[in-house]
């Protein structure tokens, strides 16, 4: 396993620019996770560390080593596809091994990997198969079985469960982290799904537009998204957006919206109030507003707000509720799936202040975080 280094690369397609002077650290051993919208260059940084793009601007280093010029067929590195990309004349045994065989290595050597892959992917029974008899889930982990098998520095994937349904994407998941936790590999994922992002990743790099918007732990991106993007991308159900302007009323801090006046706690109210009178814009997770009927405010930082129930969206053990204020404005949150809320109820939530994060409409960063930093 090597780390990887990611320096000012800057990337053209003709005249327009596709990753922005980005710059990332990825550890050894890591598990990271390239996350973006469609068309954010994600899937193109990916193929410049795989040596299948040219850096026009910038320097990759992987453990140490400038790779900017090193042809892909020399870099230590393998690369899973969306596509699987297997041979269809070739069983399940020959697929994987068509790398090795390429690189001649003895046959023992290839017997060894071979023995050892199969059972870590669970493909036992499957090796004199084509690759039209079996699942799409299986034929994913032959493509990364073949991958293993080079023992690459610098494990590649992109998109690599897209064409699964949701119980396989789910299964895959799951292997794909036990895999990591077994073999160790740096390895680099791609995707524009957020829940497998947040499933597996050790780290996730949030992409928009070419640039690098945060770089943290799922947890971290979640509860303290350090620009408007990573909030509003990260997160299911998205976040309630709302405009609104910092003031002081009667001698407390509070953030005047379109839902109401919103109080904060104590620290954050204190950092808010130096930038008294700024607009802003306000980000709060529909998990962060509570039902006021099994809740009863208690903190100072608590802000109750009267709503009328418009729409119940079932999601499993919680449902969505969408309601709407007396000034028409929406306003999204969850309650158990035993509440009894039905269209059509006037009730009244609890907006809890400790967990509402600000940002600058202007640079779009967040207030309660270091506005100039992105973590990398």
């Amino acid at each position: 396993m090597a780390d990887v280094l990611l320096k000012d690369i800057t990337k053209y397609f003709g005249n327009h620019k596709i990753i922005d002077c980005l710059n990332l650290h990825i550890k050894a051993g890591e598990f990271i996770t390239l996350l973006g919208p469609s068309g954010c260059g994600k899937t193109t940084l990916l193929k410049m560390i795989a040596g299948l793009e040219p850096v026009d601007e910038g320097e990759i280093f992987i453990g140490g080593k400038r790779y900017n010029n090193v042809p892909a067929q020399k870099r230590s590195i393998a690369m899973v596809f969306q596509s699987y990309a297997l041979f269809p004349h070739m069983n399940v045994r020959n697929n994987i091994l068509f790398g090795l065989r390429i690189k001649k290595i003895p046959e023992y050597e290839m017997l060894e990997k071979l023995q050892w892959v199969i059972p870590l992917l669970g493909l036992e029974g499957l090796e004199r198969r084509l690759p039209k008899e079996i699942s799409g889930g299986q034929r994913q982990r032959v493509a990364l079985a073949r991958a293993l098998v080079l023992d690459p520095a610098v494990l590649l994937l992109d998109e690599p469960l897209s064409n699964l349904d949701t119980a396989l994407r789910e299964m895959a998941m799951e292997e794909l982290k036990r895999i990591h936790q077994s073999v160790g590999k740096t390895i680099i994922y791609v995707t524009h799904n957020q829940a497998e992002a947040m499933s597996m990743s050790e780290r996730i790099a949030v992409i928009n537009a070419g640039s690098l918007e945060q770089c943290d732990t799922p947890n971290a991106l979640y509860e303290q998204p350090k620009t408007l993007f990573s909030a509003e991308f990260i997160g299911s159900p998205a976040t309630n957006m709302y405009d609104g302007r910092i003031i002081n009323k009667n001698g407390n801090v509070v953030i005047d919206t379109e839902i109401g006046a919103l109080r904060l706690d104590k620290d954050r109210a204190s950092q808010a109030g130096s930038i008294s009178g700024k607009e802003t814009r306000v980000s709060i997770r529909p998990q962060n507003i509570q039902f006021v009927r099994h809740f009863k405010p208690s903190r100072l930082s608590d802000t109750e707000i009267k709503l009328k129930v418009e729409l119940i969206v079932t999601m499993g053990d919680r449902v969505l509720v969408i309601g709407r204020t007396a000034q028409n404005i929406v306003v999204r949150f969850l309650v158990d799936r035993d509440d009894k809320v039905t269209a059509g109820d006037e009730i009244t939530v609890v907006i809890d202040g400790r967990r509402i994060h600000l940002f600058n409409p202007e640079t779009r960063h967040n207030i309660f975080t270091e506005k100039t930093c992105i973590q990398a």
